[in-house]
């Protein structure tokens, strides 16, 4: 690292630096003409140049020169050269792709320049040069023929072959670091990082990167669809130096953007939002004494590493913004929990407690001969269903295989890949690329604008190909699936499988710098119950190899392709998913991550027939050594017993139950055929609607919830039960309303999932309960921002607010949401519930952030704060947070306090106590318990059901 770098970061931690403004502003002040632009060099030039602002260092230098000084006097520590529109790519607008090269150079020369006049002025005060990338003017995740998705104007590689031209000339002309800037789709900034990482490596040097995206809109999201921490996780391979936010929105529009990414960064967070939203006529009104008001907010809230500003600002900005963050300390470098972080259109990241992750396998022409006929066949719109099927099933991830003999795998894979970036539903999960042809590999990673995972590498081919393919994919962003595979063969054994991963681990680590989280180990699943003798502790030894690689390779995961495992039984579907039901409960136990898995097809555990499940376990765990012939023998008696009078039997068997059981049974079982039918029963026979949704419906969810925590059901069956409760719940929304007291209400709340969660049945079962009640409720829906929550709390005067969340993630926005509540002096009650939520979790993290200081007289003002062990409230609690005086109990809020209090002290104790344990103790220790998300769980398949939480 040279000399001044290090004083870069030294300076990053001392104080806020302030970065330059609006370029494209100030030269419009110069009201330049078209000679202006032309200069006596480009008198002749063949089409208009007047607008080609980056030109200007070659034809107007002394204006860009003056901007750069103004900016310097005003207080900024880093300018940028005016190279936004200076790639090959955008100087194609005006005929100057050949000036591309130039250009760049010219306006690093001049800023290097004028920052070298600053510093030698004020050396102690050092001056920095940011050489810009800009988006260029096209998109590669995009097609700009809406008759043509698939199509592209600009490829991956053509992007980088632009980009390295100019970074190139931009480190030759002096710049100190690179910014990859106003990115809108993230895939051009993937190429932009690419280019820069391998131009680096060709002049042997090392700058530093800086990268910043735009939020084009009241989404929140960039103009390709992504989240802003999809877009974090997107391009964390970059390992940039600042990490953050600029243009298209204001300070207030952009502030919970900003504030997100000072949450999940690991590096600098800068910001240089534009002037406010422009008006009717294209002009930015936000003066500097405005909005350098709000930028110090943004810093006091502990931000901010870099601020300066983007369209609209000028000097007179930039300086007010100097002396309102002067003296005020930059935000700290925040511990990060180690994850594996990937994204699709949504980040899904994979850590310690993270549920089992589902990969959908069916759109792969290996292993589905309906979507290998589809694509064969070019018709990829009924292939596309087959991929939303499988998210719609509740898979996380799809893997993504085209490898077949008669196919153009390279080009199938491409257009699948643009096709899939063009639906949302399908996009927002992540890709895995599976192949086993480099080639293909490296069409699909080129592709992606998410962070995604490719399937897979090893060390078959040598260790020296081994490492090339590890470092490209470093360089793509993708996260890799290694398989137990070297020189030697693929490993069978225990011992060979650990062998090998140990061995891939210390290469990529420690030769490759690869991210351990990033490391998906295969330690091989093979078919079990083949006949042959040597076979028949394959999946014990899987099942061992999890717990080995646990144990000894900090970080890393584990995958597998779940189907091999039941491969002897193909054509017996029952078993084939009974031998998967019980593999994986064994191997997730031990610490299998991820499968790839059909989504819709996997069987719940406990609801196998005893016989079977008893067959197939003494073949998973090789208790017998007669376990081949007796399941074999077994077998026979269930093939094809989904079609035939068995399973009349069995339908006839449940439908003759009570009402209660048979809501309950078609809850766990997914079962939408009847549940009209029964809804309509239970009605008849309750005396409220409502206690159909508070009776058999939420007990037959508990059971899901129970099986769900146990390992016994995964998510594509949760999604499945969550759907028949939702028509359920919708058949029965209309006698709930009938029979409400009409012109009375006993409060407003307004509840929602918050951001980064599209999970909603608990909060739609709130909202049913509390409507039949007479309380008005205002439900804002999914992926809700914490700045909506409460503005629409403002404005419809709300009593309460309800958060609900299923995933890990939604316990820090629920903790951001509070945060906001307190900056922002709400006083009323947040109620908060869901998967992942908890008392003690809500005591330790939540109330926190709702207690504030009261300068005048020193109390402590706390709004009331509730956690709903449930997915409803008690109505008695509702009453007593609402009007305490109209409650017969003590009030819930009190009680809620002490509890509070207790978390608090037990957590506290506990971090003193586990200080002084040893590593190995601490996390023997921290298995013990389970209370909140900062103590490692009982088990990783630590859930919360609606009747609370359950580790396994």
């Amino acid at each position: 690292m040279s000399s001044k770098v290090e004083q870069l970061r030294a300076q990053l931690n001392e104080r806020i630096l302030v970065l330059d403004g609006g370029m494209g502003t100030m030269i419009q002040s110069y009201r330049l003409n078209e000679a202006d632009f032309r200069g006596e060099r480009f008198a002749d030039w063949p089409c208009d140049l007047k607008g080609n602002n980056d030109l200007l260092v070659l034809s107007k230098p002394e204006v860009i020169a003056a901007i750069h000084n103004a900016y310097f006097e005003a207080g900024a520590d880093i300018i940028e050269t005016n190279t936004f529109n200076s790639t090959t790519i955008a100087m194609a607008d005006y005929q100057m792709e050949s000036l591309s090269a130039e250009i760049n150079f010219a306006a690093a020369k001049l800023a290097r320049a004028c920052a070298d006049e600053w510093t030698a002025r004020t050396p102690e005060k050092p001056r920095y040069v940011a050489g810009v990338l800009g988006p260029t003017n096209r998109t590669a995740s995009i097609s700009p023929d809406v008759n043509d998705p698939a199509f592209r104007n600009i490829t991956f590689d053509q992007l980088v072959a632009a980009y390295r031209e100019s970074t190139k000339a931009l480190v030759e002309g002096g710049a100190d670091l690179i910014l990859i800037e106003t990115v809108f789709d993230t895939l051009n900034a993937k190429a932009a990082v690419f280019a820069v990482k391998t131009e680096f490596e060709a002049l042997g040097v090392e700058l530093p990167i800086m990268i910043s995206g735009t939020i084009t809109d009241a989404s929140g999201r960039t103009l390709s669809g992504q989240t802003s921490e999809a877009f974090y996780n997107s391009l964390r391979h970059a390992e940039a130096l600042t990490f953050g936010l600029n243009c298209a929105l204001g300070p207030d529009e952009l502030r919970q953007y900003v504030q997100e990414l000072s949450r999940i960064a690991e590096c600098y967070v800068t910001a240089h939002p534009n002037a406010g939203l422009p008006n009717a006529f294209g002009e930015y009104d936000l003066d500097a004494d405005t909005m350098a008001k709000q930028i110090r907010e943004w810093a006091e809230a502990g931000f901010l590493n870099i601020v300066g500003g983007c369209c609209g600002t000028t000097p007179q900005h930039i300086a007010a913004m100097s002396r309102a963050v002067e003296g005020l300390a930059p935000r700290k470098l925040p511990e990060i929990p180690v994850a594996c972080r990937l994204s699709g259109l949504e980040p899904l990241n994979i850590g310690e407690d993270s549920l089992f992750v589902n990969v959908g396998e069916r759109t792969n022409v290996t292993g589905s001969a309906k979507f290998k006929r589809l694509i064969k066949e070019e018709k990829y719109s009924e292939a596309l269903d087959v991929a939303r099927q499988q998210v719609e099933n509740g898979a996380q991830i799809i893997d993504i295989n085209m490898d077949e003999g008669m196919l153009d795998a390279e080009a199938a894979m491409v257009r699948f890949l643009n096709l899939i970036a063009g639906e949302p539903d399908i996009a927002r999960v992540p890709i895995m690329i599976d192949s086993s042809k480099w080639d293909v590999i490296e069409k699909g990673l080129k592709c992606i604008q998410g962070k995604g995972i490719v399937n897979s590498i090893s060390m078959k081919e040598g260790v020296d190909a081994f490492i090339h393919h590890a470092k490209l994919l470093r360089r793509y962003g993708a996260a890799v699936v290694v398989m137990a595979f070297d020189e030697q063969g693929q490993a069978d054994t225990r011992a060979r499988k650990i062998e090998i991963c140990r061995r891939a681990y210390k290469i990529l680590t420690e030769e490759v710098g690869f991210p351990a989280e990033d490391i998906i180990f295969d330690p091989n699943i093979f078919a079990v119950a083949t006949g042959i003798e040597e076979h028949n502790n394959y999946a014990q030894d899987f099942i061992g190899a999890c717990e080995d690689i646990k144990r000894e390779l900090p970080h890393a995961l584990i995958s597998g392709g779940v189907s091999n495992v039941s491969f002897s039984f193909r054509g017996n579907d029952p078993v084939r998913e009974a031998i998967h039901a019980v593999f994986l409960y064994y191997a997730i136990r031990n610490g299998m991550d991820m499968g790839i898995v059909n989504a819709g097809q996997l069987a719940i555990y406990d609801d196998l027939p005893t016989e079977l499940r008893d067959a197939v376990e003494d073949v998973i765990l090789n208790r017998r050594d007669d376990g081949t012939e007796r399941l074999l023998e077994l077998a026979e008696k269930y093939r094809g017993s989904k079609t035939d009078d068995t399973a009349n039997t069995q339908q006839a068997e449940w439908r003759s139950w009570e009402v209660n059981k048979r809501l309950e049974y078609s809850l766990v079982k997914g079962i939408t055929e009847f549940i009209e039918q029964d809804t309509e029963e239970a009605r008849q026979q309750a005396t409220r609607p409502i206690e159909v949704i508070e009776g058999p419906l939420m007990d037959g969810m508990n059971v899901v919830g129970d099986l769900f925590g146990e390992g016994k059901m995964f998510l594509p069956q949760v999604v499945k039960s969550a759907r028949v409760m939702k028509q359920a719940v919708a058949y029965l929304e209309p006698f709930i309303e009938a029979s409400k007291e009409q012109g009375k209400t006993n409060g407003k709340m307004v509840i929602a999932t918050v951001k980064g969660d599209v999970h909603d049945i608990g909060k739609n079962i709130v909202g049913v309960v509390l409507q039949c009640n007479n309380y008005e409720i205002v439900d804002l829906g999914v992926m809700v921002p914490a700045e909506k929550i409460l503005r629409t709390a403002k404005e419809v005067n709300a009593d309460l607010i309800g958060l609900s969340g299923l995933i890990t993630p939604s316990l820090d926005e629920m903790v951001n949401v509070a945060k906001e509540m307190e900056r922002q002096g709400f006083t009323i009650p947040l109620l908060i519930g869901g998967a992942t939520t908890s008392k003690a979790h809500t005591a330790v993290e939540n109330r926190a952030e709702l207690q504030r200081p009261d300068g005048v007289c020193g109390r402590t003002h706390r709004a009331p704060l509730v956690w709903w062990r449930r997915c409803f409230p008690t109505l008695s609690a509702m009453i007593s947070l609402l009007v305490p005086a109209r409650s017969t109990k003590p009030c819930v809020f009190s009680t809620d306090e002490r509890n509070h209090a207790h978390h608090r002290s037990r957590w506290k104790r506990r971090v003193i106590t586990t200080s002084l344990l040893t590593g190995r103790l601490t996390r023997r220790r921290w298995r013990t318990v389970s209370v909140c998300r900062k103590s490692k769980p009982a088990s990783k398949r630590c859930v919360i059901t609606s009747t609370g939480r359950r580790s396994l």
